[in-house]
């Protein structure tokens, strides 16, 4: 059902998104180990799949890991920073893939369906004017503001996007959530999530940048520049830039839901599957803004977007998948669910030693 919020605007202050996350259950990690050791198999032998169960037990405080319920929810935004030349597609396809997301013809709707998983799109900030039928409205403004010139978004903005996205789980977890998949979609959000990993890693924004939808060598040196340049406008070069100001004079509206949506699924106790590029650096902002809700990240893979493998390293994630994807949409998260429900599967109903009277390893 299509719901529409508020416009109402609220300032940004020490809310609910720096409320500490809850830690992992130790005791389930503890006992997740000791199954994984009496299984009938070497210890260690299934590698990432037992790390995998482990940590999802922990996560999840049970003896029985679980990634059966795992709705997608997908935040679209538009850009002002595209009147830069800074995308090789023109914005108005951001409001056109939100019809087809709707329609059930994009890739992440397609795996959605394969997956059986629902598949939420929340429309946190398009140039879209009317609601779209099967999208859930939820935006402070149409588009971001062009970052080249001022600020991409006021203080008010920012604070409606973080709280769109703790909506937006809310709203997807009211199904049942054993873990939750973000995705995202918007020309020009890799120029924003660029602009956000350079700002916060200290790095220049030519180590970061990428072609995105395609644009040439040529183009991508104008997005660096483009990028470099707003840094400096906005006095983003100096050490310690809270994350808050960041999002606020670079962000997207559905890049700030995101980070939103992550603290909130953390502080709800729901694991989140991490998609790619814009997704990573989304997580790059939660952390910041809410370093406690780092345990609750899962990162699905490495993108073919130059600056993944720089924010992933920042982040000390070890991605699932390496299959050079560069869509987004929540695509690489989706495909790596599979990954999830093997490792689930494998950790609950494997026999043990005992359970198969098959003798165990020597001591």
């Amino acid at each position: 059902m299509l719901r529409r919020r508020s416009l109402r605007l609220e300032a940004v202050r020490v809310e609910w998104f720096e409320t500490d996350c809850p830690q992992p259950s130790e005791a389930h990690r503890a006992a997740a180990e000791a199954r994984q050791n009496v299984l009938t198999k070497p210890p260690g032998s299934l590698g990432v799949l037992e790390a995998l169960a482990i940590k999802l037990a922990a996560l999840q405080a049970t003896d029985r890991p679980r990634a059966a319920r795992a709705p997608i929810v997908l935040f679209a935004g538009d850009h002002g920073v595209t009147a830069q030349g800074v995308s090789a597609y023109p914005a108005d396809v951001t409001v056109q893939m939100l019809h087809n997301f709707a329609a059930g013809g994009a890739a992440i709707a397609v795996l959605a369906r394969e997956l059986g998983v629902k598949l939420h799109v929340v429309d946190a900030g398009t140039l879209s004017e009317h609601d779209v039928p099967g999208v859930t409205t939820d935006k402070p403004r149409r588009g971001t503001r062009d970052f080249s010139h001022e600020a991409a978004m006021t203080t008010d903005e920012l604070s409606f996007a973080l709280k769109a996205g703790r909506r937006a789980v809310e709203r997807a977890r009211a199904g049942g959530a054993d873990i939750v998949i973000l995705g995202e979609m918007g020309i020009g959000n890799t120029t924003s999530a660029a602009a956000i990993a350079a700002s916060l890693l200290g790095v220049r924004a030519g180590d970061v940048v990428g072609a995105g939808t395609g644009l040439d060598a040529a183009g991508v040196n104008r997005k660096a520049e483009v990028i470099e340049a707003a840094l400096a406008t906005h006095g983003l070069r100096a050490a310690d830039v809270p994350a808050a100001q960041v999002l606020k004079c670079v962000g997207g509206l559905e890049i700030a839901a995101l980070a939103g949506a992550m603290i909130a699924a953390a502080q709800g106790r729901i694991p989140v599957l991490v998609d790619g590029f814009i997704v990573s650096v989304a997580a790059l902002g939660a952390v910041r803004l809410n370093p406690s809700c780092a345990p609750w990240l899962i990162y699905s893979h490495r993108s073919l977007e130059r600056g993944h493998r720089v924010v992933l390293d920042a982040l000390a994630a070890e991605p699932l998948l390496d299959l050079k994807l560069r869509l987004g949409e929540g695509s690489g998260a989706a495909a790596a669910l599979p990954l999830l429900r093997l490792a689930c599967a494998l950790h609950s109903e494997m026999a043990t030693f005992a359970d198969a009277h098959i003798s165990g390893p020597e001591s």
